[in-house]
């Protein structure tokens, strides 16, 4: 069955007229698609054989909620979507003065095995298509009934390493005749693929490219990271570096400070001198308690950040969302997984 979502505008185009249709037909589809059709009878100004056509020759889901918690503090909402093969993922819409930010999922579980990600637990069983990746921003938009401006690429796996088809859901998302939202207004986090992110300084995109550093020296990178053996942190910056002078757009480095881990004066020293001169900014962020990891967050957050700040760095610490309804990345998949019977596949077991 033809991934009829997961094509662009074009390929569309060109399945419609091997089917002999007009162009136009290819517009029509695609906004139907980008508007959350669930089924081809639902595409009311398509001809009837087409629509029974492309019934036979395409696979049209949409996911289910499996799960959705909604914070009484901030109204955040956090979903956990039932895919067609039965894996979950979650999505979680913010509401900041901005507008409303959904935060996706790029892959079902991940394998880069950071030590204070639920996401990582268990492993990567897939990656996820662009059309699934769309369908978290379409549905959590219709379902919320909350028209969604910003997208943070930052939900459960690492997105470089489903590099296509992130790619081609960024060429879904910012298309003029679907959701056109904005280059600037989407942010991709990476545990640091330094391959992948020259790769992507190729496309010269006009997104954010945020970096999870997490520590500025390679022994406590490497205890936390695994991705950074074998790299280390001064590779790592160089290639930061080097994305920088090819797009043009600053660099977000993550933050997430732990309890005795990364939170040491001396490693706001090093932070500030590495970053000097780069003007990056730094986004620390108060790390999310998981059951299943021994590290506790930070109690030294506030004098971390006027250590940088007084070495000129550009700091903010993260707003807080979510903290009632399991707001780190993985533990809904993880507890709704334990607690309904679904595997480590996203089978019932």
């Amino acid at each position: 069955m033809v991934d009829l979502k997961s094509m662009t505008l074009d390929e569309q185009g060109e399945l419609l007229k091997g089917l002999g249709q007009p162009a136009f037909r290819a517009r029509q589809v695609f906004s139907w698609l980008h508007r959350g059709a669930a089924s081809f009878e639902e595409m009311s100004n398509l001809p009837k054989d087409l629509r029974e056509q492309l019934a036979r020759l395409c696979a049209l889901s949409r996911p289910a909620v499996a799960r959705k918690q909604v914070s009484r503090e901030d109204g955040t909402i956090k979903y956990l979507w039932r895919l067609a093969d039965g894996n979950c993922v979650e999505t979680v819409l913010m509401r900041y003065r901005h507008g409303n930010t959904v935060c996706v999922s790029s892959q079902v579980g991940c394998l880069m095995g950071c030590a204070f990600c639920a996401s990582t637990l268990g492993g990567k069983v897939r990656d996820l298509t662009a059309g699934e990746i769309l369908d978290q921003v379409l549905f959590t938009q219709l379902d919320s009934g909350r028209p969604i401006s910003n997208i943070v690429m930052m939900g459960i796996g690492e997105p470089l390493d489903n590099f296509d088809n992130v790619l081609r859901f960024l060429e879904l998302v910012n298309c003029p005749e679907g959701l056109n939202i904005g280059m600037r207004h989407i942010s991709l986090s990476t545990c640091g693929l330094v391959k992948k992110i020259d790769k992507l300084a190729e496309y010269g995109l006009q997104l954010t490219l945020s970096v999870s550093l997490h520590a500025p020296d390679d022994e406590t990178r490497n205890a936390l990271m695994p991705v950074n053996r074998g790299v280390g942190v001064d590779k790592l910056l160089e290639t930061c570096r080097r994305y920088f002078e090819k797009t043009g757009r600053r660099i977000s480095f993550e933050y997430a400070m732990i309890d005795s881990v990364n939170d040491a004066d001396w490693q706001a020293d090093l932070l500030a001198r590495r970053l000097a001169g780069t003007g990056s900014h730094v986004n620390l962020i108060p790390l999310n308690h998981v059951e299943e990891s021994p590290l506790k967050p930070s109690r030294r957050v506030r004098e971390f950040q006027r250590r940088l700040e007084e070495r000129g760095i550009n700091v903010t610490v993260r707003r807080s969302l979510g903290g009632d309804i399991d707001a780190s990345c993985g533990q809904l998949r993880r507890k709704a997984g334990a607690s309904q019977g679904i595997g480590k596949e996203g089978e019932a077991t």
